[in-house]
């Protein structure tokens, strides 16, 4: 099955529109999704932002939350802006990366940008992320104190280089086999389609 890698960022709003239904996309098409959670702010303070530029252009900003609304009307979406946005998402960033190598990644995705974007809740609470690996039925303690681990830390660190030495400037961002880039949720079919018609990665130069 040819797989199809998600980059995405737990404070992107346009990252919450995609996971809620690549899964259910790639596996009609026969796709496999391979989730990539990344950092976003160490590319964007290398591009000297400080911020989102959602917030640091403001008729920009006005813009994309019309144009959430008016996405999230079409899909039938209860969009709720969280309190502070963009959220600190470091937390829940090393969590869902923990979570590729324990196998909890895409239902904790999901489960967090629903808390984000649908119920307005702030990501960056022990409280919320808790909340939600219980409900997962996953250890939240254990959880928790493995978010010390500097080998974690330094492996989220090195996904976040990999995407800046991979081009990526935004998310969410996808990968096909042959190494094509697609960035935005509305290039998440595209990107599927692409898969399907290249499904093998190149051959070693």
């Amino acid at each position: 099955m040819p797989k199809l890698e998600f980059w995405y960022e737990f404070a992107s709003n346009y990252s919450w529109l995609s996971a809620v239904r690549i899964e259910d996309l790639a596996r009609a098409a026969g796709v496999e999704v391979v989730w990539r959670p990344f950092l976003l702010g160490p590319i964007f303070r290398a591009q000297g932002w400080a911020s989102s530029p959602f917030n640091l252009f403001p008729a920009k900003g006005r813009h994309m939350r019309r144009d959430m609304a008016r996405l999230a009307e079409a899909r039938g979406l209860p969009l709720v802006w969280p309190p502070q946005f963009p959220a600190n998402a470091l937390a829940a960033a090393r969590l869902a990366h923990l979570g590729e190598r324990e196998g909890y990644v895409a239902p904790f995705t999901r489960a967090v940008f629903e808390a984000e974007f649908e119920a307005g809740r702030d990501v960056a609470d022990p409280a919320v992320l808790g909340e939600i690996l219980t409900r997962l039925g996953l250890d939240a303690e254990r959880l928790f104190a493995a978010l010390a681990d500097p080998a974690l830390k330094a492996s989220l660190a090195a996904r976040t280089q990999e995407a800046i030495s991979r081009d990526v400037f935004g998310a969410p961002s996808f990968f096909a086999p042959d190494g094509e880039m697609f960035w935005g949720d509305d290039r998440l079919e595209q990107a599927i389609a692409w898969t399907l018609a290249h499904p093998v990665p190149p051959l070693p130069v």
